[in-house]
């Protein structure tokens, strides 16, 4: 595993992403999301966390589904951006949830946990909150990225660092190994490139680069263990 740190303790984390949220923050596309919900396929009615879920827009189109929704951030000002925009929301540290013992159906945690002080901790914690019978679903970077590690560091001699206080990347089974030793059993593995848009705003943006559309229409090509990013779709171990 490849580790980046610009900060070293909770604190200094929790400062730097105030400091992001107070900007323009960090926002998938609608699109993005709807592939995600897609992938776990949430029942109207039952209970759904996605954890450290910046301003909540996964929450929000969960819940114009039915789902009853939830989301947490350690970002206090992501959780007021994404509360006026009608996100049930609250501000907590993934590694220390303030939920009781199997409350959520579903849980998320997407382009997050490895950005956490002891990621390890985190999944212990999903584990925690995830009903017996729950579905978690976990989107991770990939070290060995075609499109991006591996062409940064040909072209750069480095390994591409996102600017985010804490970053890290791994291979898909070293990623794996970490959720099963939480206590979470892997059931399928997707890859991650690139979002087929669902909506004319999101394939104008990518009209409008035409490196993302390129990188579109590679998507289908590339080889799993090549990909930018790992979705794992994972259940609570049995013993």
């Amino acid at each position: 595993m490849i580790e980046i740190h610009h900060v070293r303790d909770g604190q200094a984390l929790r400062h730097a992403y105030e400091r992001i949220y107070a900007g323009p923050g960090i926002l998938h596309s609608d699109s993005f999301y709807r592939w995600i919900l897609n992938l776990v396929r949430p029942e109207p009615g039952k209970r759904l966390l996605d954890a450290a879920c910046g301003q909540g827009r996964l929450a929000q189109l969960a819940a114009l589904e039915g789902v009853e929704a939830h989301g947490m951030d350690l970002s206090a000002q992501a959780v007021c951006t994404g509360r006026r925009q009608g996100a049930h929301l609250i501000a907590a540290n993934g590694q220390r949830m303030p939920y009781a013992d199997g409350t959520f159906h579903y849980l998320t945690n997407i382009g997050s946990l490895e950005h956490y002080v002891d990621p390890a901790e985190g999944v212990r914690e999903m584990v925690r909150v995830l009903a017996p019978d729950g579905v978690a679903c976990v989107f991770l970077p990939n070290t060995f990225s075609l499109l991006g590690n591996m062409l940064y560091a040909w072209h750069n001699g480095r390994t591409a660092d996102d600017g985010q206080p804490i970053q890290r990347y791994a291979a898909r089974f070293e990623w794996q190994d970490l959720l099963e030793a939480g206590g979470l059993a892997v059931i399928h593995t997707h890859k991650w490139e690139s979002t087929p848009p669902t909506s004319l705003r999101d394939l104008w943006t990518y009209l409008k680069r035409p490196k993302a559309f390129i990188r579109l229409c590679l998507t289908p090509f590339l080889p799993t263990n090549l990909a930018n990013s790992f979705v794992f779709i994972c259940r609570r171990k049995t013993n």
